[in-house]
C-alpha cells in the first residue's frame, strides 16, 4: 500500500500564536500515526511561488494522512492559527 503524505506551504505572521498551533497540531500526528519529513528549515525556490515555511508528514496510507487532515483534533488545531498566517495544505498519495 501507498504511503500517504500531507503537505503545507506556509507565511507566517504571527510566530505566537502559529507555535500553539504547531504544538496542538503535533499532538494530531501523533495520535494518527504522522511522521514529520520536513518541519521548516532551509529551503531555496527553485521555482514557481514559494513560501518560507515547508511541512511534509508521512502517514502509513493515503487514507490516514486524509484521515488526520479531515479530523476533529486537527480541526481544533486549526482554530489556534487562524489570523496568524496563510497556507496550503495538500493530503497526497505516495507511490
Amino acid at each position: 500500500m501507498a504511503k500517504g503524505y500531507v503537505v503545507a506551504r506556509a507565511k507566517v505572521s504571527n510566530a505566537t500564536q502559529w507555535a500553539a498551533y504547531a504544538a496542538k497540531a503535533s499532538e494530531a500526528i501523533r495520535k494518527y500515526g504522522g511522521t514529520p519529513l520536513v518541519r521548516g528549515g532551509m529551503m531555496t525556490v527553485a521555482e514557481g511561488e514559494g513560501r518560507a515555511r515547508n511541512v511534509v508528514i508521512e502517514f502509513e496510507s493515503f487514507e490516514a494522512a486524509k484521515a488526520y487532515a479531515m479530523s476533529q483534533d486537527y480541526s481544533e488545531a486549526r482554530k489556534l492559527r487562524e489570523g496568524a498566517g496563510e497556507i496550503d495544505i495538500v493530503v497526497v498519495e505516495g507511490v
